[in-house]
This record gives C-alpha cells, sequence and structure tokens, in this order.
C-alpha cells in the first residue's frame, strides 16, 4: 500500500466518521464517501489547473479578484469540413420535415432519418478524424445542436445523447485504442447508434444504490439486473452499462442484439416525454459481455466515467432549450400580430412584449452559457460547477418559456390537439429532470464550491474535535477553545484577512456601460458570497449536510450572479443591438431577484422597447426559424 492510498484512505475514514458524528448512519455516509471518492477520482482526469479548484466560479467566489477572462467565451470557428456535415444534417432534417416524413408509423423519428443523418456523418460529429468522425470541437458542437433544434429537438437530443452520455464519450475517454478501433468507427458512421444505461428502478441521484450486477466468467461477464428510462434503446443498439463488477461500479460497453431474447428484453412502459424516441427499460437475465469490453479509467471506476459524460449533456441540455426557446418565440410573433383585442394587435399590449422581451432575454443567457462552458471544455478544464449552472438555468428557462410566456399569450388555443405547447409540454418540463433534477444538482454545486474550504480549514478542526471526543464545541467553554487552538489558527487567520482586504475592481473588457453595470455587481456580490458562505458551515459544521434548503438557496443565488456575469460580457461581444438589449434585461431581472427589489419604470421601458424590436423582425437570433400556423384562426 502506497502512501497516496494510506493517506486516501485516512481521508476517507474521517469523512465518514464525520457524517456519523453529524447524525448520520454508518450506512449513509459509506454511501457518501463512495461519491466523494468517486468525485475525486474524476478530478484526477484533468491537470491540476484546469480541475474544479482552479474553475472559474471557484476561482471567483474564493479568490481575491474575479477571473473575468474565464467568463468569456472562444469565438466559434467551425472548418469547412465540419460545417459542411453540420448543414448537410439540418437540410436532411428540413426536407424530412416538409415532406412530412419525420416520424414513422409509431409516431418516433423514422429510420429513414436516422439513417440519412447517418450519411452525412452527424452521428460522428463527437469522433476523431483517426475513427471516421469528425472531431468537432464542443465550442462548434453545442451551438450546432441549438440550430437544430429550431428544426426538430429530438434530432438534436438523440446527438447529445448519442455522443454525450452514449457509448461514444465513454469509449473515446476511457477505452483502450482496440476499444476505440472497435467501437468508434461504427459509432461514427451511424451503424451502431448509442444509449447510456445508469438509471436503476431504485438508483436515480443514489447512484450507490446500483443493482445491476455483472458476474465474472472464463472470458465474459454475465449481466443480471434492470435499467430504467434508457433513450435510444432498441435491439441493435451499443449501450454503455453501468454495473456492479465484484461489488464495484463499472461500465460495460455492451453491443445488444438484433432482437429481444431470453437473456435482454426491453421493459415498455407509458411515457409522457420523449415521445418522439425510443425510452425503455432494460431487463438482463444472465446477458452475456465479452470481457474486453470492460472500461477501465486511470483512475475510479464506473461512476468516474458516468460523471464524467454527464457534464457535456448538460451543457448540451442547455443548447437544446435554446432551440426550443427560440422555436416558442418565432411561433409567438405571428400569432402577436394575427390576435386582436378591443381593436389593436396584442403585440402593442405592454404585457405580451414583455413577455416576448423576456423570451428573448432567457435564449441570450442560454446561448451564452453554451458558448462559454463548451470553450471550458475544449480548454480541458473540468467544467463540473460550470455545467451545472447551464443545464440549471437551461431546463428552467425552458419551463418558464413555456407555460408563463408561450402557453399564456396563447390562450386556450394552447391546448388545442396540433399546438406545439400542447403537443410538446411534457417535454419542456422534462429537462428539470434529465441530467440531474435542479435542486439535487445546486447542492452538488454547493458541495464542489465548499469541499476546498472545508478541507483546508474545517476538516483540520473536525479532527480536532474527534480526538478531544468533544460533539459540540463551546466557544465560551474554555476548554473546547484550548484543545481547538492549533486546528482553529490557520481559519482565524483567513478570516481576520478577509475582513481586513478590500475587493479588487474586475478587470472588464470595454462593455456598453449598463451591461458594465451587471457584469460589476456580479463580480463585487460573487466576491463576498465567500464570508456567507464560510460563516454557513462555521455555523452549521458536521451539520451543514442536512440544511438542504439554505444550502440549495445560497447555491442559488450564486449560479445567478454566474449567469449574470456570463451573459454580460457575452451579450458586450455582439454588435447585434437586439442581443445586447436582451442580455441587460435578464440579468437586470436576476438581479432584482437577488435584491429582493420590485421593477421601476425605467425597466419598464426598456423591455417594451425590446419587446417591440423582436416583434418587428429585429432580433437575428431567430432568423431563419420557421413558424408554424395558427390553429382556428377567425376572421380579425
Amino acid at each position: 500500500m502506497t502512501n497516496d492510498q494510506t493517506s486516501q484512505e485516512r481521508e476517507t475514514s474521517f469523512a465518514e466518521t464525520a457524517l456519523t458524528l453529524g447524525g448520520k448512519s454508518l450506512d449513509e455516509a459509506r454511501r457518501t464517501g463512495a461519491i466523494d471518492r468517486a468525485d475525486d477520482q474524476v478530478e484526477r482526469l484533468f491537470r491540476p489547473e484546469y480541475q474544479t479548484v482552479n474553475s472559474p466560479v471557484h476561482r471567483a467566489v474564493w479568490d481575491r479578484g474575479v477571473p473575468v477572462e474565464l467568463f468569456q467565451a472562444a469565438p466559434l470557428e467551425e472548418t469547412p469540413e465540419i460545417k459542411a456535415v453540420m448543414e448537410r444534417s439540418i437540410q436532411i432534417v428540413r426536407q424530412h420535415r416538409e415532406r412530412g416524413t419525420l416520424y414513422g408509423p409509431d409516431g418516433k423519428l423514422s429510420d429513414a432519418l436516422l439513417g440519412e443523418l447517418a450519411q452525412a456523418g452527424y452521428w460522428g460529429l463527437l469522433v476523431d478524424r483517426k475513427y471516421g468522425g469528425s472531431g468537432a470541437p464542443f465550442r462548434s458542437f453545442a451551438p450546432f445542436l441549438t440550430r437544430m433544434a429550431t428544426w426538430e429537438p429530438t434530432v438534436a437530443g438523440l446527438a447529445s445523447v448519442h455522443g454525450c452520455i452514449g457509448a461514444v464519450d465513454p469509449v473515446r475517454t476511457f477505452g483502450n485504442e482496440e476499444q476505440k478501433q472497435r467501437y468508434l468507427p461504427k459509432l461514427a458512421s451511424g451503424e451502431r447508434l448509442s444509449a447510456f444505461a445508469l438509471t436503476e428502478p431504485g438508483a436515480g441521484s443514489d447512484l450507490t444504490a446500483l443493482r445491476t450486477r455483472a458476474e465474472r466468467r472464463d472470458g465474459y461477464f454475465e449481466v443480471y439486473g434492470e435499467k430504467l428510462f434508457i433513450t435510444n434503446v432498441l435491439p441493435g443498439r451499443t449501450i454503455g452499462l453501468v454495473c456492479l463488477v465484484d461489488g464495484q461500479p463499472a461500465v460495460l460497453v455492451c453491443d445488444l442484439p438484433e432482437k429481444e431474447d431470453e437473456t435482454f428484453q426491453l421493459k415498455r412502459y407509458g411515457l409522457w416525454a420523449l415521445k418522439r424516441a425510443h425510452n425503455y427499460g432494460i431487463v438482463f437475465r444472465g446477458f452475456r459481455v465479452p470481457a474486453e469490453n470492460l472500461l477501465q479509467p486511470p483512475h475510479g471506476n464506473g461512476l468516474t466515467i458516468a460523471y464524467h459524460g454527464l457534464n457535456l449533456g448538460r451543457v448540451a441540455l442547455c443548447a437544446t432549450a435554446a432551440g426550443s426557446m427560440r422555436l416558442m418565440l418565432a411561433n409567438m410573433l405571428p400569432w402577436v400580430h394575427f390576435r386582436k383585442t378591443y381593436g389593436e394587435p396584442i403585440g402593442k399590449r405592454e404585457l405580451v412584449r414583455r413577455r416576448i422581451a423576456r423570451l428573448a432575454g432567457l435564449i441570450v443567457a442560454a446561448d451564452a452559457l453554451v458558448a462559454w462552458c463548451s470553450t471550458l471544455l475544449d480548454q480541458g478544464y473540468r467544467g463540473e460547477m460550470e455545467c451545472i449552472v447551464a443545464k440549471i438555468f437551461g431546463s428552467e428557462a425552458q419551463k418558464e418559456a413555456a407555460i408563463e410566456l408561450f402557453m399564456k399569450t396563447h390562450g386556450g388555443r394552447a391546448f388545442l390537439h396540433g399546438h406545439m405547447f400542447g403537443d410538446n409540454v411534457h417535454e419542456y418540463l422534462a429537462p428539470c429532470i434529465y441530467e440531474g433534477e435542479g435542486e439535487m444538482l445546486g447542492m452538488a454545486f454547493f458541495k464542489s464550491l465548499v469541499k476546498h474550504h472545508g478541507m483546508t480549514y474545517f476538516e483540520p478542526i473536525g479532527r480536532a474535535l474527534q480526538e478531544a471526543g468533544i460533539r459540540q464545541p463551546n466557544p465560551l467553554n474554555p476548554l473546547h477553545m484550548w484543545r481547538l487552538r492549533r486546528a482553529a489558527t490557520p481559519y482565524l487567520k483567513w478570516l481576520i484577512g478577509q475582513y481586513l482586504s478590500t475587493i479588487p475592481r474586475p478587470g472588464l473588457p470595454a462593455m456598453p456601460a449598463a451591461l458594465k453595470e451587471q457584469a460589476e455587481f456580479a463580480c463585487e456580490r460573487l466576491q463576498s458570497a465567500r464570508l456567507e458562505i464560510s460563516g454557513l458551515m462555521r455555523r452549521y459544521q458536521l451539520r451543514l449536510a442536512d440544511r438542504q434548503c439554505r444550502m440549495s438557496e445560497i447555491s442559488a443565488r450564486v449560479q445567478k450572479l454566474v449567469v449574470i456575469l456570463c451573459t454580460s460580457l457575452y451579450a458586450a461581444s455582439h454588435s447585434d443591438q437586439a442581443v445586447q438589449l436582451a442580455g441587460e434585461l435578464i440579468c437586470r431581472d436576476l438581479t432584482r431577484e437577488l435584491l429582493g427589489r420590485r421593477p421601476s419604470d425605467s425597466y419598464f421601458r426598456s423591455a417594451n422597447r425590446l419587446g417591440q424590436m423582436v416583434v418587428d423582425g429585429g432580433f437575428q437570433a431567430i432568423a431563419g426559424v420557421e413558424p408554424g400556423e395558427i390553429l382556428m384562426p377567425y376572421e380579425p
């Protein structure tokens, strides 16, 4: 056993003991420890300068000064070869939509469509050229999903399933050369489409509850268990299967047979969402997988592999949401011109214009997060916290856009058969659950944010408490303070230093004054958040894990500050006045929420002006997005 292993086991033992002292059962402490170890193992996959402690969000809170340059997206660049694949893929979907052949008799995306996309190279965009793909950077792939979603969101979603959380990312990131040569060319060509089988009936957010197991045999594994809610699974697909091997989470790459048999069956159920894609459960009863299909990451196990791909999927979800919201906005405009109340088109009404302006703002913020996160991933950052921000914002923005803006503007017609809202309402709501439920992810965000600070300052204090047998330290007890004097000194020095230092002004680029004001606000609040967060840790100590509502609330506030900073920088980099105004509007909305203030008359005038600009066709972000017909038209 190495010294590092001994140290790691000692730290893990303390973490589990601390949770037990905080009132947790030994089983829960061990399960939480397993998740923490998987997180640490993912960290070791990245170079130190790209790990969480050096990520933009972590540094914005804990460093002296916000690294503004790390919140700016790289310019969008596409090679002619990659652009040709993307344009051809869009053209194929558009043609099928015009011919009415997007869907087969079962209402799912047609085999003809999927086959033509394969010929165009759609499924190989994220596969390296060496293995027959395009090798597209994520910075170009993610915004492309936004474009694709304006034609058919499910097609965009399947590209994410296949390339981000399906078999492509696990094999290209963790596969050995033989596995890459065997699988990636088929995944790139679309000969094999893929899925990722992680969720089980009793294992969702708690991945330590996995029950599906693979038993070793001579040269192969036999798989037993059940998976649930697996998108893009059918006979003949290739899946990344998370299961237990020798009691530890692992990932097996599995080629499903062309037909169900006694060892592999689909479990069919009614599902309101994902109606255009195949989503089923899988039941394994002695299903055989060759031993050489086991993926073996340099650090960690199957949870390491699962966590890695989820970051890509979270950004892709936000990108798809940005496309879906464009569809909503494009379909609102003909209606607000057509629909009249009291002799005037509703597009002239302040409330309607404000809805339109708000939707434009949500779109710009989602675009900003997609551009920023995909830049970080291409640069080599882990991006755990940043991608969580994108996922939560994108899914919640799409939900708000659908219910509060799109549905309410269309009124009763929104519930007609054939209306975009009525036909897709579950598709708009389900992303709040995909890739991790929002509030659960918010707590994961908070945990990543405080982990280093806790290990540096509070873990030594916890050890001292444990060694002294003190369960609840009392600052008024001299004996307690004496026992903690050495362990607490570094933290006291840090705390005093925070009160004595000033927050430096951020080094912002040239920006319009209104956007600069928002960026400065976000930077100042991010810098001041560390004292509140540290105070929260100091107050609750070992009981912090039970304060889920408090963690969720402060996490949401930090996330909003990140969105404000990222969006203001993104909008300022655009020459399009509508993008700048939309970015400013959503930043002002978020700032007002954080400050608990009411909207001013100046704000309402700005929202009305932006809404009129969009109604008049001045929002180029939806240029080329084709609206559907107005249902049940009447003689105005």
